[in-house]
């Protein structure tokens, strides 16, 4: 699937996810409307190549528009952080684990 990703906001930083577990920017992680909870997911940003592999922890985005949010590290990695969103392809890798908090 194909659509629009973007960073998560500095200010949930610390707040509690869907998971139950805190969002750190420094983790591999995301939120993703309907991907069950600990799913594994390789995220591609279209323009530049690069990717990523980051673990849905969190619901969202709650924007039309977009597919997924990104921590500032999944982000960073894709090299969309300083944009703040980019046009990503997701693959999922492993159906949802166990997520622990």
């Amino acid at each position: 699937m194909n659509g629009v990703a973007v960073r998560y906001s500095d200010k949930l930083n610390g707040r509690k996810t869907a998971s139950g577990q805190r969002f750190s920017q420094d983790r591999l992680t995301a939120a993703h409307r309907t991907l069950p909870l600990g799913t594994k997911v390789r995220v591609t940003n279209v323009r530049s190549g690069q990717s990523v592999d980051v673990v849905i922890n969190d619901r969202g985005p709650w924007h039309a528009d977009r597919i997924i949010d990104l921590s500032a590290a999944a982000a960073a990695q894709i090299g969309m952080l300083k944009a703040g969103k980019a046009l990503v392809k997701l693959e999922i890798l492993s159906p949802s684990t166990a997520i622990k908090s």
